[in-house]
């Protein structure tokens, strides 16, 4: 068993509810109520910036040029096409600027930002590994539904094809074999500290999607 899945299989009640959790079914019915959607994306908004430097983070430790270039697209994606999603969403919904750039953050969301850091200042490529593999691993996981149709609502329809388009879905496949290669080249400390990353990281993603609806 690959090393992704290892630890897929270690968390796969966590993984599980969140890929079957309410606002996935909610989100492909465009039924999330406005309310907890301009919640979620406001708290998911303030991820950006740590994100970005973990992946940074990532190009400073990568022991591949190659590897190096791959991250490198992936933020200027983040930094444009989500970002710009992001902005268009939050005038949709109404959002203004103060809750759009401050606001109150929630304790999930609060986790995730210091996970975010704790990775980076870790200096440890297998460490942000996890950290990435996970965050995009998981919504991958919930967002390609082939066949599925989209709700009409871009501000629903954009959030998951942004998570399940053919480019997205071929980042998700070479990260996982990163931290594959990656983890078979560690010692088993350094597997550990990957694996409590990703632990951490999966165990915070389910919080963040319950408590949108609390």
């Amino acid at each position: 068993m690959s090393f992704s899945d290892e630890l897929r299989q270690e968390n796969a009640q966590d993984w599980q509810d969140c890929v079957d959790h309410r606002f996935v079914r909610e989100i492909f019915a465009g039924a999330v109520p406005p309310e907890v959607m301009r919640r979620y994306l406001a708290q998911d908004y303030q991820f950006i910036d740590g994100f970005v430097a973990l992946l940074g983070m990532a190009i400073a430790t990568a022991d591949r040029f190659d590897s190096r270039i791959r991250f490198a697209q992936f933020a200027a994606m983040i930094t444009s096409d989500e970002n710009t999603y992001f902005q268009r969403a939050f005038v949709a919904l109404g959002v203004p600027e103060a809750e759009r750039a401050h606001p109150v953050l929630t304790a999930p969301t609060s986790g995730f930002q210091a996970l975010m850091r704790d990775a980076a200042a870790s200096r440890d490529y297998a460490s942000c590994l996890a950290v990435l593999t996970v965050a995009e691993w998981l919504y991958l996981s919930w967002a390609d539904r082939p066949g599925e149709d989209l709700p009409p609502d871009f501000v629903h329809a954009e959030w998951i094809t942004l998570h399940n388009n053919d480019g997205f879905r071929e980042f998700v496949i070479w990260l996982r074999s990163e931290l594959d290669r990656i983890g078979a080249a560690s010692d088993p400390a350094g597997r550990a500290d990957a694996a409590a990353f990703f632990r951490r990281a999966v165990t915070l993603e389910r919080a963040f999607f319950d408590h949108i609806y609390e």
